[in-house]
Parts: C-alpha cells; structure tokens; sequence
C-alpha cells in the first residue's frame, strides 16, 4: 500500500558518520523534518538541489525545521562530498536501501546506467507528530521537488 499524505512516517535509523546515527523518531515532539531522498553524490542534478537548499538553509534547519539529505551513498561517499560542497546539514547513508524501499522511493532500474537500487529524488516533510504532510517522488532524476510548494507547507508548520 503507497504511502500518502496523512500517514504515519515510517522511521529509520541511519548513519551520518560511522559513529553516529540519527533516526527519524528523534524529532518527534521536537522538529517538522524535511527529507530529501537523492539518486548518488557528486552528480549535476544531486548537488543544484542540496547546494540550494544550502544557500536557504536559513528557512531550513530552524527552531522547527530540520533538514536531512538521503541516499545509497556509503558514508565516506556522503562526507567526502558534504565537505566539498559545504553542505551544512545531515546526509544520511541509506546504504542498505531500508528507508528507500519504506518510502517507496526506489528505483528498480536507474538509467542510463542501469544501476539497481538507487534512490528517486523525492522531498517529504514529517510534521513533529510523525505524520507525511508533503510528499512528492519524482520518476525523473534530472527534475527538482517543488521547493516553492516544500516552502508553502513549511511555513504553515509550527
């Protein structure tokens, strides 16, 4: 059955570094999170989107928001490029593919390398109540989630 807005967010527990873990659960009662689930490190399309959710990262991770980036990148991967781009929020290794495959973002075949298993670009926002306000999965990987519609939702939240 597909997740839809008004369901109960799936939680996960994934690792930012190799020591340290975050599971969604963690924000319940505290912070809306956005996630932001991404096809691979070190690609066009990955670093527009994460890099420009940097530059606002002011209306991001606030008192009420926080922002978690998402993919199969292995850790090191994930690191490696969070300190190149600067990014200043959590990238999280769904390496194993569990969170993915909970939020039904994942693709059977990633084109045009055929890869299995890589993520969909998709953006959802859990409010503190562990509830799916926003969701949107995108099939292409070259499209961007409709940061003007994240915003609007966002901002509604407290």
């Amino acid at each position: 059955m597909a997740l839809k807005v008004g369901d109960r967010a799936p939680d996960f527990s994934l690792y930012e570094t190799k020591d340290h873990a975050i599971s969604l659960s963690d924000y319940e009662g505290k912070k809306n999170v956005l996630l932001l689930f991404f096809p691979l490190a070190f690609t066009s399309t990955c670093t527009k989107e994460l890099c420009g959710v940097r530059d606002d990262i002011g209306k991001y991770n606030n008192k009420t928001i926080e922002v978690l980036g998402i993919s199969v990148d292995s850790v090191y991967t994930l690191a490696k490029y969070k300190k190149e781009q600067y990014l200043n929020y959590p990238l999280l290794s769904d390496f194993n593919k569990l969170a993915s495959e909970k939020y039904e973002t994942i693709y059977d075949s990633f084109t045009p390398m055929g890869m299995k298993g890589v993520s969909k670009r998709s953006a959802f926002i859990i409010d503190k109540k562990g509830s799916i306000v926003y969701k949107e999965v995108l099939e292409n990987a070259t499209e961007i989630p409709d940061f003007t519609a994240i915003d609007k939702i966002l901002s509604g939240l407290q």
